[in-house]
């Protein structure tokens, strides 16, 4: 019983370690759980499980880049409409099954060789400068970095952009 007085079942007395009998042959995979770490044979069982999207996982690759801007839409007064600069921190998330002999959604080597020129464009840059970024604000960074990633990575989920330690934006298109 807890202390909001419901009867819980006790926890379950195993350690699950899912892994692959075989590569998938279809959409419907076959996974099996081990029940129980005991070294007795009537204990130690696999039991099959179906789930169809097991292997679905996300991935992401960190990249970061230095930039200079002010905002010229914000109140006279207010810090952000001086010149200032920020180290970004971009996150890039891309969903996507466990596939091919290798086993991965996709090679960072590859996603890193996408995303890298994109981060080239803004790295040591005064943002006001680049066309479509006259108002660098957070969000409109993002969207600029979403529109020339998109094309490459049909799949890309969202981006996360953090321009300092406590603040950033999460754009999903």
């Amino acid at each position: 019983m807890n202390a909001a007085g419901i009867n819980l079942p006790p926890p379950v007395p195993y350690t699950p370690a899912a892994f692959l009998q075989k590569p998938p042959a279809s959409r419907n995979y076959r996974v099996f759980i081990k029940i129980n770490n005991r070294t007795d044979p009537g204990h130690d069982l696999l039991r099959p499980v179906r789930r169809s999207l097991f292997l679905m996982i996300t991935i992401y690759k960190e990249f970061s880049f230095d930039a200079a801007h002010l905002l010229p839409n914000v109140p006279e007064g207010h810090k952000c409409r001086h010149l200032h600069g920020h180290t970004y921190i971009l996150r890039v998330y891309v969903p996507g099954e466990i596939a091919g002999q290798e086993r991965w959604v996709m090679d960072y080597g590859h996603l890193k060789a996408i995303v890298k020129p994109v981060v080239d464009e803004l790295d040591h840059q005064y943002l006001n400068e680049i066309a479509g970024l006259e108002n660098p604000t957070a969000e409109m960074v993002t969207c600029w970095i979403w529109q020339r990633l998109k094309p490459a990575l049909p799949h890309l989920a969202k981006i996360e952009l953090k321009e300092t330690a406590s603040s950033g934006v999460i754009y999903e298109g």
